[in-house]
């Protein structure tokens, strides 16, 4: 595929339906975290971390002995 290829391909991309934008958008961040290594994290991915980490600050986190609880339920479910 060449550059002006692409470059077509992505001209058109705005007149998809916004689930095939979506869809994209996710297989070429796989396709880059694959060929490229690297992992760009989009906004929303960085607000749930950001309040991981707060509910982690407040003790909002189960305990050992609620998460071992859960491993066994869904192991028997």
């Amino acid at each position: 595929m060449t550059k002006r290829q692409i470059e077509t391909l992505l001209e058109r991309v705005g007149a998809w339906p916004q689930e095939a934008q979506e869809e994209l958008l996710r297989s070429s961040m796989d396709i880059e975290r694959k060929h490229v290594g690297k992992y760009y994290l989009d906004d929303g991915e960085r607000a749930d971390i950001r309040e991981g980490l707060a509910e982690i600050e407040r003790g909002e986190v189960a305990s050992d002995e609620e998460v071992q609880k859960t491993f066994k339920k869904l192991r028997n479910a």
